[in-house]
């Protein structure tokens, strides 16, 4: 691959990705209908929504935006547009990161070259990859700072797996997990937690060599929890599972923007990097699979155990005069209702008071899909 350039941004901009589920309205199973849902779509929507790996679900992109208010927008029009071509199929979409019922074996890979030999590569692994999620791009004006983002944001990524895990059930189970997905993608060999890296030097050292070595054919095929987007310019944050609905998505839109604006300037001042040891991340991302919203969290700094509310309050009050700079302060506020409503709690209460998987994803939908 050789030298790879790095597309600078001098705002910390916004890219957000939406993995949705498509879901038959009778039987709220998962729907294959990916083909059919965007000859629906109106043509200028129909370039930001994508086929993903299965024909049972969509990604809908935003445009490059400045604030969350601009995202809440842009998803606003599209998602309306979305839902009304998915109404005339009798379909749903469904805010989830595992579909409660619906099996792997069931979904259809989507027609794409990329997408066969990726399956024909890694075999079950892909097939099982039934998962959804959120992906938040954060613009930075350098891939050494890219870098050095990705490095300090690693401690906090634990946290945004707990506040957005949704997805409790796996082929028709309670796994015991509230992140189910996380264990799912991390069967990937170039997917979880990446290595830390010095330098943008050091990261194209790397994915060149895992190139010539072939162990994989693009940079495309680089699934960390978080990387470096060289084309976009970015710090694409990619530990979320799917949240429950559009507001969890900008409260942690404002969280993740306000984070990495903060640890970018504290990269211009020269500030230390503090150390936190990769096992330690580790285990707290472990923590966030089980109980989600109701972890205990070690700190990097004095490692010592918070709740995920502590956690979060501590971090929300750092972070909190970006947000007024940032024009994100009410989105950033509501992350605390995550901290007391996580999708995967919503689910499993559901669960426990109806005893029927088809009622979780039904119940889900009808208090989710107000945009």
């Amino acid at each position: 691959m050789g030298t790879i350039s790095f597309a600078r941004n001098d705002y910390p901009t916004l890219g957000v990705e939406l993995e949705l589920q498509l879901v038959d309205t009778e039987t709220y199973a998962l729907s294959n209908s990916i083909t059919e849902i965007l000859a629906e779509l109106p043509e200028e929507t129909a370039k930001y929504v994508k086929p993903e790996l299965m024909q049972s679900y969509l990604e809908i992109n935003t445009d490059v935006c400045r604030t969350v208010g601009d995202v809440r927008q842009d998803l606003t029009g599209k998602l309306k547009d979305v839902t009304a071509a998915a109404d005339k199929l009798g379909l749903k979409l469904f805010w989830a990161a595992t579909h409660p019922f619906s099996s792997w074996r069931d979904q259809k890979i989507t027609v794409n070259d990329r997408y066969y030999e990726l399956v024909d590569l890694m075999q079950d692994v892909a097939r099982r990859l039934v998962t959804f999620g959120l992906h938040i791009h954060v613009g930075v004006d350098s891939g050494d700072k890219a870098v050095m983002v990705c490095d300090r944001m690693l401690r906090y990524l634990p946290l945004l797996l707990s506040l957005s895990s949704n997805s409790p059930f796996w082929e028709g189970r309670n796994t015991g997990l509230h992140s189910n997905r996380s264990k799912i993608m991390e069967g990937l060999p170039t997917a979880g937690l990446p290595p830390t890296m010095r330098n943008w030097s050091e990261y194209t050292w790397l994915i060149n060599h895992l190139i010539s070595a072939g162990f994989i054919n693009t940079i495309r095929e680089i699934w960390w929890d978080i990387r470096p987007h060289h084309n976009f310019g970015t710090v694409e944050i990619r530990v979320c599972d799917m949240p429950a609905n559009l507001e969890q998505v900008l409260s942690l839109t404002a969280f993740v923007q306000c984070m990495v604006k903060c640890i970018s300037d504290e990269i211009d001042e020269g500030a230390y990097q503090l150390q936190h040891h990769p096992m330690m991340v580790q285990q707290n991302k472990w923590r966030a699979t089980r109980y989600g919203i109701d972890a205990s969290l070690v700190s990097s700094e004095n490692y010592k155990l918070f709740s995920v509310i502590d956690t979060t309050k501590q971090l929300v009050d750092l972070v909190s005069p970006m947000s007024e700079r940032l024009e994100c302060t009410d989105e950033l506020d509501r992350i605390c209702d995550l901290v007391h409503k996580s999708g995967a709690k919503r689910q499993l209460e559901i669960m426990e008071a109806t005893g029927d998987r088809r009622e979780v994803v039904k119940q889900m939908i009808e208090e989710n899909n107000d945009f």
